[in-house]
């Protein structure tokens, strides 16, 4: 018993990260050291084959690659891991704001920690439909008798308490799907986050999100887009276009088969055309065993750079659907591994007319050159988001939708949102 206790509480100082995107599955492992510093011990990635734009339609496949990135980072990190944190992605994904009120019920009219509880619960109450689920509840700010920009209001005295939080909701369906594989793959869901919340842990710096900040993540299937200002979440959205798209759109463009248009993409492209030297030339593998071409880089080019606008406009409409274009002061982060593209960057500059820049995890130690990429934005941000929470703390109702036994854990979970 005393050899359990002591694995589990050595445990307890790892945290794992579990991307699973569309076209690869990535896990991180972190160590705490005793000085506060998140280092990175393990890192593994596998080919996702089992899902389309976010959403699991192979279960087996998924659970594969989910088993070879865990046991690639479990051999590297040298420890095994039980339950991890999960990014959750798919356009079925959808978040918006709400508010909650009451009344401060505590001795001398200060704010407890129950209070807390329960206007985070109020905030909650929302109807959503039967299909969809609760996952991440983001407290954006409180209010203490009409005082706002509250981050913390415990101790505060008042009579009414409010709070205003994004809300995250999901398809039940998609979500116990992907924590089915996580599941079957030996490990314990610890808790879902979106994808462009993660993200946003690795690569934003305070003052970004202070002034008002968008962050793209340009996945495989998805982009995801987190909208930051004041400190806090103000917007989320999913959209289901990706970098595969480019690579559909170069397939059909240059007539080749899609794993040559993907090899042609990393190798040669090129999202803005300007860029391009017009005598640069490439060759084309063609389909049914046809001689390969020679085609100019350019063609290459104005094909990709069409659909990075496209995708960049969706990104600006969803934008200013929510009312936010005015409240982005500091700009545009990328990241994913659909903004490696040269020249992705420079399309976003001119569909956003923003300071744009790529995002790469930073703040955190151990094997930094190994995450140092903007692929590694969203699983380094799970690391750096679990490291926020208590060690040994209970699962979040998020997992308890689906492991059905979190039902009485719901209150000291909204509770533990200031932890």
């Amino acid at each position: 018993v005393s050899e359990r206790v002591g694995e589990m509480a050595k445990n307890q100082q790892y945290i794992m990260g579990l991307d699973i995107g569309t076209s690869k599955v990535s896990a991180a492992i972190a160590e705490r050291k005793e000085t506060g510093a998140l280092d990175v011990v393990g890192i593994g990635m596998a080919p996702s084959n089992g899902l389309r734009r976010g959403v699991v339609v192979n279960l087996e496949s998924t659970v594969e690659s989910v088993k070879q990135a865990v046991e690639e980072a479990e051999l590297m990190a040298g420890v095994d891991m039980e339950r991890a944190f999960v990014a959750a992605a798919g356009a079925h994904a959808k978040g918006f704001n709400c508010r909650g009120v009451v009344a401060i019920s505590g001795r001398d009219r200060e704010v407890t920690r129950e209070d807390v509880s329960r206007v985070l619960e109020a905030a909650r109450a929302v109807p959503i439909p039967k299909d969809r689920t609760v996952f991440n509840v983001l407290a954006q700010e409180f209010i203490v008798d009409e005082q706002g920009g509250i981050s913390d209001p415990l101790g505060f005295s008042g009579s009414r308490l409010e709070a205003n939080v994004h809300i995250v909701t999901g398809s039940v369906s998609s979500l116990q799907n992907s924590i089915n594989c996580v599941n079957r793959a030996g490990i314990e869901v610890t808790e879902t986050v979106l994808s462009g919340i993660a993200a946003g842990e690795a690569v934003l710096t305070p003052d970004e999100r202070e002034l008002g900040v968008v962050l793209v993540d340009i996945g495989g299937g998805t982009t995801d887009i987190a909208v930051f200002r004041h400190g806090s979440v103000s917007h989320t959205s999913v959209l289901p276009v990706g970098g595969d798209h480019l690579t559909n759109d170069l397939a059909v463009g240059l007539r080749t088969p899609i794993p040559e248009a993907e090899k042609i993409k990393k190798k040669y492209g090129c999202a803005l055309a300007a860029l391009v030297q017009e005598d640069e030339t490439i060759e084309v593998p063609s389909v049914g065993g046809r001689k390969a071409r020679q085609l100019s880089r350019k063609i290459l080019s104005e094909i990709l750079e069409a659909r990075t606008e496209e995708i960049f406009g969706m990104v600006l409409a969803d934008i200013q659907r929510a009312g936010l274009e005015k409240s982005i002061n500091a700009g545009v982060v990328l990241c994913g591994g659909g903004s490696i593209l040269e020249g992705v960057p420079d399309v976003a500059e001119q569909v956003f007319d923003l300071q744009v820049r790529r995002g790469v995890p930073s703040a955190i130690g151990g094997l930094v050159d190994v995450v140092a990429g903007a692929n590694y934005a969203t699983v380094v941000g799970l690391l750096k988001y679990g490291e926020k929470r208590q060690p040994g703390q209970e699962k979040s109702p998020a997992a308890g939708v689906f492991l059905t036994r979190m039902g009485g854990s719901v209150r000291r979970w909204f509770g533990d949102f200031l932890t």
